[in-house]
């Protein structure tokens, strides 16, 4: 095991940027009965167990081939359509940037550190913005024991370019090409328009490596809705059965990676059951009849408070590391909201405390006025000096003070006029059903209506939401953007302030949904873009979120988690969590690698 990944530092001499028993199973009677202290070893040894419930509790573990099940949750909530990953309604595991344990990446990236990490490619080398070099691992097979080579990848990408439908299409907007040299070498030629080395990047860790000779028989005009019921990927895991009630995986004991992880991942099967509501999902987590999930759970510390060995992977709130940056966007081509001194009014009228402690059960951290996450790998480019002196914060009186100044005077019914224009009635809207995002939005109305804009909620279904925001007819809206990922938080300016894809009132737009316009910010995305550094970079995005903070086009309401990442300890600890950090908390890209770490906890 003198090559295992766990052995050597996380990424060995990798370059970075800068330089089951399968059917009908039952969840029933799988929990154990008590918990028990996290002292003792697997087997009854005295050392300590790490990756235990935040309470130090664990269970007392399954029994026969229930020992060796991993019962995950949170990822399909239907049953089954397809396996085929290019199908925008691909099945668990085999969907968009799920888990790579079907279907597998040449990069994977860690969330918490922010490092690219090697995937089905042993290493990648950067020559400036010019171009990207992969060395592919040794050894790779599919699970059909064909092999996969750097012929596999390209012909993956170029799947992109017969069929504009498929999410690889996007890979030519940032590189030119892709070729395979030889076996085991990939050269991707970043674009030369864009030098967006970054965007690549992301795709590189995102983008599932197809076999050829399955994928190049199928009608290019059918890649998205061709039905696969046996996916054949590179993965630890094969598909071995799929009905409306579960998704069951069973382990590839010839997995390529099994010299390069050390092993095998700790589990012969892994099973999904698919549940008819998250509430059912989150009573099974809390008995212990599932190991992990990532799926939204009110209050998730009363499972532990309550005596069940449940863990997260801070043990203090915000439980969970932040990922995801909702939006409130704001539509500057309505009168009154073409004013940036009214966008950071209603910015500085939300109670950001409440949206954290009432929508998102105090799975937030603190708010800040700035584009990028201020903690996890995003941190080192935040500039908290800068947001502090020149953004804003939950303040009424400081709200309606930036509506006076800029010459607004209350009418008779209590609502500001500035220059001639009422401001409201604006509906604020996010769709049907999105909980969070629906409280989020109440406690949004009530903090404007009370600095004197007349603002209420409206909830349409979510395809009349997306089109309303995408066509540019909305008032105000509660949305997403880019979450942490590889070519965050330049993705993230890119969304909310783009200019080269602005698109007139009507026309549909997958970026600045609110038609905010402004001379200087293309020039600042480039600069971010084609920056090699760390220290580049962050001089960008100092320029960048400043001249964010100046004219306010959207604001963000909360930090949601990128992945509910939580775990109960009945049948397995030794799961990552801060004080056992040997992976992130992810299920796909660098969070593949707890699958081989955790450690039953029955004999």
């Amino acid at each position: 095991m003198s090559d295992s990944v766990f052995e050597k530092a996380s990424r060995r001499s990798f370059i970075t940027i800068s330089s089951l028993a399968i059917g009908g199973l039952a969840l029933a009677g799988c929990a154990p009965k008590t918990s028990t202290g996290a002292s003792g070893g697997a087997n009854g040894g005295s050392e300590p167990r790490l990756g235990v419930g935040n309470n130090g509790q664990v269970g007392k573990g399954r029994a026969g081939a229930m020992a060796d099940t991993l019962f995950i949750a949170g990822f399909q909530w239907g049953a089954p359509a397809t396996f085929n990953p290019l199908a925008p309604t691909a099945a668990w595991p085999t969907s968009a940037n799920a888990m790579q344990i079907v279907y597998e990446t040449l990069l994977r990236w860690n969330i918490a550190t922010g490092e690219i990490l090697p995937g089905l490619a042993k290493e990648y080398k950067l020559d400036g913005t010019n171009t990207v070099t992969l060395t592919m691992q040794d050894g790779i097979t599919f699970s059909d024991g064909s092999p996969c080579t750097a012929q596999d990848v390209a012909a993956t990408f170029a799947l992109g370019k017969v069929n504009d439908g498929i999410a690889t299409a996007a890979f030519f907007q940032v590189a030119d090409a892709i070729e395979a040299t030889d076996d085991k070498t990939v050269v991707v030629t970043v674009s030369k328009k864009t030098k967006n080395v970054g965007r690549v990047l992301r795709m590189l860790t995102e983008t599932y490596i197809l076999p050829a000779a399955i994928f190049s028989k199928i009608d290019p005009a059918k890649l998205p809705t061709e039905i696969m019921d046996k996916p054949i990927g590179t993965g630890p895991f094969t598909l071995a059965k799929a009905d409306q009630t579960q998704v069951v995986l069973a382990l590839n004991e010839n997995y390529w990676g099994k010299t390069y992880y050390g092993g095998l991942p700790a589990v012969k099967q892994i099973i999904h059951p698919i549940f008819k509501s998250a509430e059912d999902g989150n009573i099974k987590l809390q008995s212990g009849e599932l190991d992990i999930s990532q799926q939204f759970v009110s209050q998730i510390w009363k499972m532990w408070e309550g005596g069940k060995p449940v863990g997260t992977y801070l043990k203090d709130k915000p439980y969970y590391v932040p990922g995801s940056m909702p939006m409130l966007l704001m539509n500057t081509t309505k009168s009154g909201l073409d004013n940036p001194a009214v966008r950071k009014a209603i910015a500085s009228a939300i109670d950001y405390a409440a949206i954290a402690d009432t929508a998102m059960s105090g799975y937030s951290a603190e708010v800040q006025p700035s584009l990028i996450m201020p903690a996890g790998a995003e941190g080192k480019f935040f500039n908290a000096d800068d947001a502090a002196a020149n953004g804003w914060k939950y303040d009424a009186a400081a709200a309606e003070k930036l509506l006076t100044d800029a010459g607004a005077k209350k009418g008779g019914d209590g609502v500001y006029v500035l220059n001639g224009n009422r401001l409201g009635p604006w509906k604020l809207i996010t769709p049907t059903g999105w909980t969070d995002w629906n409280a989020s939005c109440e406690i949004i109305a009530k903090g404007l209506k009370a600095i004197g804009i007349d603002c209420s909620t409206n909830f349409p279904q979510q395809a009349e939401t997306t089109q309303a925001i995408q066509g540019g007819t909305f008032d105000l809206a509660v949305w997403y953007v880019s979450g942490v990922n590889a070519d965050t938080p330049w993705a993230r300016f890119k969304d909310i302030m783009s200019q080269s894809e602005g698109k007139p009132v009507g026309k549909t737009t997958f970026a600045n949904y609110g038609r905010w316009k402004n001379d200087e910010v293309e020039a600042l995305l480039t600069e971010a873009a084609q920056a090699t550094d760390d220290t580049s970079k962050k001089a960008a995005y100092d320029k960048l979120d400043a001249l964010y903070r100046k004219e306010v086009p959207a604001c963000p309401i909360m930090y949601r988690p990128d992945e509910f990442y939580a775990y109960n300890a009945s049948n397995f600890f030794n799961w990552p969590d801060e004080k056992n950090s040997y992976a992130p908390p992810m299920f796909r890209g660098a969070g593949n690698t707890w699958m081989y770490k955790i450690k039953k906890i029955a004999g």
